[in-house]
C-alpha cells in the first residue's frame, strides 16, 4: 500500500508540475474547444448556433471546469492524464501483475510529458480519446463486449478514429454486442441532434468539412513526409519500441497476437490523410505502453540499459523547456519561445478587446485565433466565428495557402457572415497571408465599412463597430 501511495503521489505531482509550467500558454486545438465550450455557456448549441467541426463530447471536458484558462485548465489536464495512467495500470496489472501495471502507468505519464507540447498538452480529440480507448479495449479483454461497445461509442463522440478502437475491441470477440453498445451510444447523439435541430449542420461541419480537409491535405502528395514523421515519433519513443520488441520476440503472453493486431489498427488510425501529425500518434500509446511494460518487467540487463539510454533522448530534448517556462512564470515575464509567439500576440489583442468590451458584446475572428475567444470569453455574433469556413481554407494551411477546399461553399458562408454584426472583428490573418486579406473579398467591403480600428498588436488588427451615426 505504501509503495502504491508513493508511486501515485510522485507521478501525479510530476504530471501536475509539467502542466502548470504551461499555465500562461494556450495551445492550438485546446483553445478551439475552450472557445466552443464558452459558447455553450452563453446558451448557444454547437453546429446549429456556432460552427464546430469536431464531435460534441470534446466540449464536455472543458465544461467540467467552466472553460477557464490558466490554473483551472492545467489542473484539469493533469487529472485527465492521471486517469489515463490509472487505466493503463489497471489493464496491465490484470493482464500480468502489479509490477507491469506500475511500469505501464509510469511509461504513459513519462511520454505524455516528454514530447512535443502541441501534441501532448492540448486536450483535443486525439488526446481525449486515450481514456475511452484504453477503457474500451480493457472491457473487451474482460469479455464484456456490450460495455466495450458503449465506451468505444463514447470515444467516437470524441474522434471518428474510434471506429478503429471498435475494430481493436473486436479482436477479443463478441462483435454483435460490441456493435449494439456502439450504436446505442451514437443513437443518443443522433436523438440529441434531432431534438435541437442541428443534424444537418453536424453533418456539414463534422463530416463534409473534415472529408474536404483530409482530401485536399498537402501531405497527400508527399508520402515520404509521413514516413519521416512516424520515424521521428518512434525515435523519441524508442524505449517503448524496445520494450514492445522484447515482448513480441521473447514474451510468453497468450495475448501477444491480439496486441499486435491492436497496435496495427492504431497505426492505421495515425495515418489519416497520410499526415502522421504528432498528436495523431497518441493513438499508438495505449497498446504500446502495455506491451512495453511487460518487456520492461522481464527483460535482461542489456535490454534495460538500452531502454534507459532511449529514455534520455526525450528527457534531454524536452525537459529544458519546462524549466524555461517555469522561470518566466516565476519572474512574471512573457514567454519569448517562438512556438507560443502567436498565442502571446493573441493575449495582447484580447487585452485591446477587453478594454472597451461591454456586456452583450460579440466577436468574430478573421484567422484561426480561438484563443482570443477563450481569453475574452465573448459570445460569437453568428454561427460563423472564424474565417475557416468563410475563406474555405483550413487552419493548418491558411498562413501559407489561399486555395479553398470548396470555393462555392466559402461564397455561401460569406453571404451568411454578412447577416451578422459582431461588436469586434479581430483580424489575425491578413498580415500573415495577403492572399486571404479580409479586404480582398468585394462582398465584405460594405460590411467592413461599419468598423473602425480599435488597436493593433504585432500582426493583429482589432476592429470595433464605429460609434455615432
Amino acid at each position: 500500500m505504501k509503495r502504491a501511495v508513493w508511486f501515485w503521489s510522485c507521478l501525479s505531482a510530476l504530471i501536475l508540475v509539467s502542466r502548470l509550467c504551461h499555465v500562461n500558454v494556450l495551445w492550438a486545438d485546446e483553445d478551439y474547444h475552450l472557445a466552443g465550450a464558452i459558447q455553450l455557456l452563453h446558451g448557444k448549441m454547437p453546429y446549429r448556433d456556432f460552427w464546430y467541426d469536431k464531435p460534441p463530447l470534446n466540449l464536455g471536458f472543458y465544461l467540467l471546469f467552466g472553460a477557464h484558462t490558466g490554473v483551472a485548465l492545467r489542473v484539469a489536464d493533469s487529472a485527465f492524464v492521471v486517469l489515463c495512467c490509472a487505466l493503463a495500470y489497471r489493464f496491465a496489472s490484470q493482464l500480468w501483475s502489479q509490477r507491469e501495471g506500475f511500469l505501464a502507468a509510469a511509461a504513459l505519464g513519462f511520454f505524455l510529458i516528454f514530447y512535443i507540447p502541441s501534441a501532448n498538452l492540448p486536450m483535443e480529440p486525439d488526446t481525449l480519446m486515450l481514456a475511452p480507448h484504453l477503457g474500451a479495449v480493457y472491457l473487451a479483454w474482460r469479455r464484456k463486449p456490450l460495455w466495450a461497445g458503449v465506451v468505444a461509442g463514447v470515444a467516437f463522440l470524441l474522434n471518428a478514429k474510434a471506429l478503429l478502437v471498435l475494430a481493436a475491441c473486436a479482436l477479443f470477440g463478441g462483435l454483435p454486442l460490441l456493435a449494439l453498445g456502439f450504436l446505442a451510444t451514437n443513437a443518443v447523439l443522433l436523438a440529441w441532434l434531432l431534438s435541437i435541430g442541428a443534424l444537418a449542420d453536424y453533418w456539414e461541419q463534422v463530416w463534409r468539412w473534415s472529408v474536404g480537409y483530409i482530401s485536399t491535405s498537402p501531405s497527400l502528395v508527399d508520402p515520404e513526409w509521413g514516413f519521416k514523421s512516424l520515424l521521428a515519433w518512434i525515435g523519441f519513443h524508442a524505449a517503448l519500441a524496445i520494450g514492445g520488441l522484447w515482448y513480441w520476440l521473447r514474451g510468453r503472453s497468450p495475448e501477444r497476437w491480439r496486441m499486435a493486431g491492436w497496435l496495427a489498427l492504431s497505426l492505421v488510425a495515425t495515418a489519416a490523410g497520410w499526415r502522421f501529425a504528432p498528436r495523431y500518434m497518441n493513438q499508438l500509446l495505449p497498446a504500446l505502453v502495455l506491451v512495453a511494460a511487460y518487456g520492461f518487467a522481464h527483460m535482461g540487463r542489456m535490454w534495460r540499459a538500452a531502454v534507459l539510454v532511449a529514455l534520455l533522448i526525450p528527457a534531454v530534448r524536452f525537459s529544458p523547456r519546462y524549466f524555461e517556462l517555469a522561470h518566466d512564470d516565476l519572474a512574471g515575464r512573457a514567454h519569448t519561445w517562438r512556438d507560443v509567439a502567436m498565442d502571446q500576440e493573441s493575449r495582447l489583442a484580447s487585452d485591446i478587446v477587453l478594454r472597451t468590451a461591454k456586456t452583450g458584446d460579440t466577436i468574430f475572428v478573421w484567422g484561426y485565433r480561438p484563443n482570443v475567444v477563450a481569453y475574452t470569453r465573448l459570445a460569437v455574433a453568428g454561427r460563423l466565428w472564424d474565417s475557416q469556413p468563410v475563406t474555405g481554407v483550413p487552419a493548418d494551411r491558411h498562413l501559407v495557402d489561399s486555395e479553398p477546399v470548396s470555393a462555392e461553399g466559402a461564397r455561401e458562408k460569406r453571404q451568411e457572415l454578412l447577416r451578422t454584426r459582431p461588436t469586434f472583428i479581430v483580424d489575425g490573418l491578413t498580415l500573415y497571408n495577403g492572399g486571404l486579406d479580409i479586404h480582398r473579398y468585394p462582398e465584405l467591403a460594405p460590411w467592413l465599412q461599419q468598423y473602425c480600428v480599435a488597436g493593433r498588436t504585432g500582426f493583429i488588427t482589432v476592429y470595433r463597430l464605429c460609434e455615432g451615426p
